[in-house]
Order: C-alpha cells, then structure tokens, then sequence
C-alpha cells in the first residue's frame, strides 16, 4: 500500500471519499469476512474467498448504477471502510445507500456519520438525485443514530424479516430527500463561474 495521498473525490473535516482501489481488495477481503463487521449488512455471515473478492471488485467498478467509494480517516488517509451509491435510477433521481466502517477501532466516532453526509453530498449534488434511501437492522442502534443524525428518516418497517443471533427483527427503512439536506460541500464549488466577457451570458 502506497503512502501518497490516493485520489481523493469529495473531502470533509475528518473523513474523505475516493474511488475504489484494487492495489486494496486484501484490505476489502478482510473487512468482508470479520463476522462482527458484517452482521449489520444483508450479507451477514458470508465468507468469501480471495478469488470470489477479486470478482466482486471488478462486477462493482463495471455496474454504471453503483458508485462505491473508499472511506480514508484524515489527516492520515488511511482506509476504514466503505460507502456507495446503489441501484441509481436517473429517470426518477434516486438510489439506495449502503456503507461499512471496516476498521473496528474506527466505529462510533463519528466518521460514518460524515461519510454518509459526504455520500448524500455526491448523490445529490454531482449526481442531481432527489431521494436516497437504505434498510438497516432493529438492533443496529448506532446505525440508525449516525443515519439520522445525517437527515435520515425513518419512512417504514418490515417487521420481523431479518433472522439474527436467535430471534427475529423488524428491518428499518429511511430515507432523505434533497430539500432535507442542508450540509452540502459542493454545492458552492459546482456552480460554474465566468470571467467577464466569457461564457454565457
């Protein structure tokens, strides 16, 4: 892993998002395959091997309706996880929300939180998206906080659909429009700007 500063698409105060990087998928690898990491997703419980990753990165950077993108701590741009943009429908502006602090000593400190603000951030500012949503898990309590705490709300439930550490629980879906978004990055450095006497009128 290079110690150069990766490339780098949207930053914030204590987290950025780049592109996804395949000189990472061991990185990826081991997150995908801690069990207490994957318990908050819909892929609870899978393992995967080295080979099955290496198919995973490729399928996602080729899936024109996904935009994933790797979470780096600041100011040391180290890697902790990830978040994307799924299933992006540009006919109705929407698309759904997933993300994974892989690093365990990187949980509940609020960097999640920023990622999901600097993703919501790219999904309606650059992307034109009116609505993203995502489905969490009953018992993922912090989850849920670090979603609101973004402009999340809670728009529903499917009770009693996700079956974990011995019993049933209700699956949570929240969403958030644009209108509801107030902590844009790059809304004022997307505005195009003409020098006088060029440019449109």
């Amino acid at each position: 892993m290079s110690d150069a500063i990766p490339v780098i698409t949207i930053q914030g105060e204590r987290v950025a998002l780049g592109p996804m990087r395949r000189d990472l998928i061991p990185l990826y690898h081991a997150w995908i395959n801690n069990l207490e990491t994957t318990q908050y997703l819909d892929a609870g419980g899978m393992v995967l091997t080295l080979d099955e990753e290496l198919a995973w990165f490729d399928r996602l950077t080729k899936d024109q309706s996904v935009r994933a993108l790797t979470i780096y701590q600041l100011p040391s741009y180290r890697p902790i996880g990830i978040v994307n943009l799924l299933q992006i429908d540009h006919r109705h502006h929407r698309a759904a929300m997933g993300i994974m602090v892989g690093e365990p000593d990187a949980r509940g400190k609020g960097f999640g939180t920023e990622a999901v603000e600097l993703i919501l951030d790219y999904g309606f500012t650059a992307l034109d998206l009116h609505t993203i949503w995502l489905v969490t898990h009953e018992f993922n309590h912090a989850g849920q906080a670090a979603y609101r705490k973004a402009g999340f709300r809670e728009a529903g439930r499917r009770r009693e659909c996700r079956y974990h550490a011995g019993r049933f629980w209700d699956e949570v879906h929240m969403d958030i429009l644009t209108s509801e978004f107030t902590k844009s990055r790059l809304a004022s450095r997307l505005v195009a700007h003409s020098e006088p006497g060029t440019g449109s009128p």
